[in-house]
């Protein structure tokens, strides 16, 4: 009989896992974990700290008006964080935002197309900006950055042309239900975040998109390699940005009952700001829309609490930016101890 001196394996072990100390194999399970759980025990601090030091912060209202104010950087995070994972940034968010609102209002007020028409073709401008963005970036390999930065400023240009820099007013009743009704008592927008916030959760983890988008943000010739078709993927996550951002210009226009050219002022790097907050990587290949949504909602306790406790809206800014730094230079850490660990 043969014999051997091989330590046998678990079954379905590596090599790695069955020689290297407990310690060892006990934080790669717990390190995930932690990484998961961390922007949730940000919020509860954050939220217990606010309870603490005023009264005013655990009250329904407060609580309703928090997240129907966190609700279009919300949605325009889930968007950001599904290009994020492919290694892509969208920057033109914020003027999209402001562009689908006019699109829309103008259609309504000038045209006459209706509410439900008005606020499609709002959402579809934003569509087709996120596929210009995607077929300048896939089709003719423009960096990411530059070509949505050149989108950014073209919005932008073109909200204020459509209105000659005015805002939109004279929008019937009808079109501020969806920023300011109620479905069984919850408001509107927070019920179209948590919709956007599932099926975007869906379509990241149970698709055949969503499981591209990872595979090209870990390595996009390997994907290439292996059948993906990383054009039309990044085409694809790039119009899902687009249209949920012009979903959230609907959403703002709503609110206010007027298409506002301005409008989404610095929701490109909030939402960006939600998803690394949140545990997206801007190396790609990581990130979760559960994630995106708790550090949107992160950002919005800031701000709410530096209003209750009466802080200089200057000094929210450099909280919020001191936080951004902090979540890039966790990422990075992170990725310097795993290539130490390989």
């Amino acid at each position: 009989m043969k014999t051997t001196n091989e330590v046998p394996r678990p079954a379905g072990g590596s090599p790695d896992a069955a020689t290297s100390p407990p310690g060892a194999r006990w934080r790669a399970l717990v390190a995930p974990l932690g990484q998961q759980l961390a922007p949730f025990t940000i919020v509860f601090v954050i939220c217990v700290v606010l309870w603490i030091l005023t009264p005013h912060f655990l009250t329904t209202s407060n609580i309703l008006g928090n997240l129907v104010q966190m609700s279009s950087l919300a949605i325009i995070a889930v968007g950001a964080t599904m290009v994020i994972v492919a290694a892509g940034i969208d920057l033109s968010v914020s003027t999209v935002v402001g562009l689908a609102g006019v699109v829309s209002t103008v259609a309504i007020v000038e045209y006459g197309v209706g509410v439900p028409l008005g606020m499609l073709a709002g959402v579809v401008a934003g569509g087709l900006v996120g596929l210009v963005n995607g077929l300048l970036v896939s089709k003719l390999g423009l960096p990411a950055f530059i070509t949505t930065l050149g989108t950014l400023s073209v919005c932008g240009g073109a909200a204020l042309l459509i209105t000659d820099g005015k805002a939109v007013y004279g929008l019937p009743d009808g079109f501020k239900w969806l920023g300011n009704g109620t479905v069984f008592g919850i408001p509107v927008p927070i019920v179209v975040m948590l919709v956007v916030a599932f099926a975007g959760h869906f379509l990241l983890s149970r698709t055949t998109l969503g499981r591209a988008a990872y595979a090209i943000g870990g390595n996009p010739e390997t994907a290439r390699l292996s059948g993906i078709n990383v054009a039309a993927i990044l085409i694809a996550l790039y119009v899902i940005s687009g249209l949920l951002a012009g979903l959230a210009g609907i959403l703002e226009a709503s609110r206010v009952v007027s298409g506002q050219p301005t409008a989404g002022t610095n929701y490109n790097l909030n939402a960006i700001a939600a998803a690394v907050i949140g545990g997206a990587s801007l190396f790609g290949g990581e990130g979760r829309i559960v994630g995106a949504v708790v550090g949107a909602m992160i950002l919005q306790l800031i701000g709410n609490g530096s209003n209750l406790l009466n802080i200089s809206t200057f000094w929210q800014s450099v909280i919020v930016g001191v936080v951004v730094i902090l979540a890039v230079l966790y990422d990075q850490f992170r990725h310097r101890r795993a290539r130490k660990a390989t």
